[in-house]
């Protein structure tokens, strides 16, 4: 089977749960309606659904391959490519004076969806050039700004993000490339950089590689990196001293090439500062900033195709007899078990794609709300959903396609079934843009404190505020929801109070012990509001007449995650209150 964007689930998610009609009321997105983001969306899903999808198994099968430095995409990529730039679907997010649309992240974040569902392998490519769009119009000179960013918006030249170092993984403090000033504006690059998504291909004529090196006298540590702007050919129309050694023969994601680069072999490549020199590392995170977000979507992306497509076998494939049947074999999807993994695919995909959207809505408030103060509030609120979103929906992305197989059975060990691709595809999500290990971290010690605690606090008041919501509404179909949430949202509020104090007190191997199920906690939490806000809006749209089949879906899945998926919340709890308590015998235990 192959994908159907989501467009009504995606529309309707943006309304009643990301805000969309909210931020239209009061003007944050211009001239955009909300008929009109459907119209987009509806455009964006026949592409995915019609160009992009059917290339998904083929890019698979073929993969990328280097054949004396050049690489080659897999068959049907490069035109698929040219045909989506052209259609204006990579400048959808861009700045408007570089020839953009200047749309809002939210809607865009629904194409990142859509564009990563259709092809997980495409999807990345366009998602580091808008990262280095946005890393660009922030920190970039005027001069590189006018030679580069137009092109970058049409998407008539791609872009990448060079980072990691053999030596050094997460760890950007050990890194070793070097730059040396010519006096002339220019640097001299030398160094090896490995994982570069798409730093070599043949779907644009020029590519754009943003490089952290170290300056000759600069201070070790994060401290002492800077970014650079290195163009694969130079503005005069000549080769850059730039190339890609090898490419990596991966689990997944096969047919977008992941490049070792080598810059250097004679002499040095030639880049720009970006930003001031020793200060790169807070110029990249505005690219993985944007990135993280993104690769959350890729794990919501790959989720919902897993479960259309473990939706659709179950339907067909028939085996024993079900409760209640009378003759004959039973489609599976008939079998409480099978429809206990469609359901928990589904509830983690809805709760998964509501938390990434919201974060999307916050990142447009902190940039176009009119009141500094305002813009400050949504900043934060997005700094702290970032994490959550990256890690929880790349975490269960890897889940859903992994109980894709299971629906599956023995043929979702098999290749040609395609289920086995989506769990493959997923397992990189988890460990780029900074582990999850990384983001729980983050999440802990950098953004609950955030204005004191009061940025979560927050937070948590949006999910009681609507738990509320949901016991007023009394509705039979709610069954347990608003007291099963209820409990989930006070086991967070308890291990928030318990981390903040951690984190207050210097206590860092609490912290840190508690981070990735805290995390876990927090998602579970908000996915199990966000979808109770979209039972809710389901509920007064059917009470106002809408007669929509999928309004009674949205509460009956919203029951499910609260009663089976979010009473998870109070052993995650547990785990984080015992805090570092395991790490005293783990040395013991890993050693035994």
């Amino acid at each position: 089977m192959s994908y159907r964007a989501p467009v009504s689930d995606i529309v309707f998610t943006m309304r009643h749960v990301a805000g969309l009609d909210r931020a239209i009321g009061e003007g944050l997105y211009g001239d955009l309606s909300a008929d009109l983001a459907a119209t987009i969306l509806e455009e964006a899903g026949r592409f995915a659904n019609d160009l992009i999808a059917p290339l998904n198994r083929e890019g698979d099968k073929h993969g990328a391959t280097l054949k004396d430095g050049v690489v080659t995409t897999a068959p049907g990529w490069k035109e698929a490519y040219k045909g989506w730039a052209e259609a204006g679907w990579n400048a959808l997010p861009g700045p408007v004076e570089y020839g953009g649309q200047g749309l809002p992240t939210l809607l865009n974040s629904a194409c990142v969806e859509m564009w990563n569902a259709a092809s997980m392998a495409f999807g990345i490519g366009p998602v580091l050039t808008m990262g280095a769009i946005e890393a660009m119009v922030a920190h970039g000179s005027e001069d590189l700004k006018s030679r580069y960013l137009e092109k970058l918006v049409s998407g008539e030249w791609t872009a990448t993000m060079n980072l990691t170092e053999p030596h050094a993984g997460s760890d950007l403090a050990a890194l070793r490339s070097r730059a040396e000033p010519q006096g002339d504006g220019t640097y001299r690059i030398t160094g090896q950089k490995i994982f570069i998504t798409y730093g070599e291909h043949d779907l644009t004529d020029n590519i754009i590689h943003l490089v952290l090196a170290r300056l000759p006298d600069a201070p070790a540590g994060t401290r002492g990196i800077s970014l650079f702007l290195v163009p694969k050919i130079l503005p005069d129309g000549t080769r850059n001293d730039v190339r890609c050694h090898s490419i990596e023969h991966k689990l997944g994601i096969h047919a977008s090439p992941t490049c070792t680069m080598i810059f250097g072999d004679n002499g040095g490549a030639i880049g720009w500062l970006v930003g001031e020199e020793n200060r790169g590392l807070n110029c990249m995170f505005t690219m993985m900033n944007n990135a993280r977000l993104a690769v959350g979507l890729q794990g919501v992306a790959i989720a919902e195709r897993a479960y259309q497509q473990a939706l659709s076998y179950a339907n067909e494939r028939k085996q024993g007899r079900a409760i209640g049947a009378v003759e004959g074999m039973s489609p599976i999807a008939a079998h409480p078990d099978v429809q206990r993994h469609l359901l928990t695919m589904k509830a983690l995909t809805a709760a998964s794609r509501a938390i990434c959207y919201m974060t999307a809505e916050a990142i447009d408030r902190a940039h176009l709300e009119e009141d500094p103060a305002r813009r400050k509030k949504a900043h934060e609120r997005a700094s702290l959903l970032t994490p959550v979103a990256k890690a929880f929906s790349t975490d269960i992305g890897m889940e859903v396609a992994s109980l894709g197989v299971q629906v599956h059975g023995g043929m979702g060990f098999i290749e040609e079934t395609g289920a086995a691709q989506h769990y493959r595809d997923a397992r990189i999500a988890p460990i780029y843009e900074g582990t999850n290990g990384i983001q729980a971290i983050d999440l802990v010690v950098r953004k609950l404190p955030l204005s004191g605690g009061e940025t979560v606090r927050a937070q948590i008041a949006s999910m009681r505020a609507t738990v509320t919501r949901v016991m007023k509404e009394g509705t039979p179909a709610f069954g347990a929801t608003a007291a099963r949430l209820r409990d989930a949202i006070e086991s967070l509020d308890r291990a928030t109070s318990h981390l903040l104090q951690s984190v207050s007190s210097n206590a860092q191997g609490e912290a840190l012990a508690g981070a990735t199920p805290y995390l876990r906690l927090f998602a579970l939490a908000q996915g199990g509001a966000a979808l109770a806000d979209a039972a809710l809006a389901a509920n007064a749209l059917m009470a106002g007449g809408d007669q929509d089949s999928a309004h009674t879906g949205r509460i009956a899945l919203c029951r499910f995650f609260a009663e089976n998926i979010a009473v998870g919340a109070k052993g995650l709890e547990d785990i984080v209150l015992s805090g570092a308590g395991f790490l005293q015998d783990a040395n013991l235990a890993l050693a035994s």
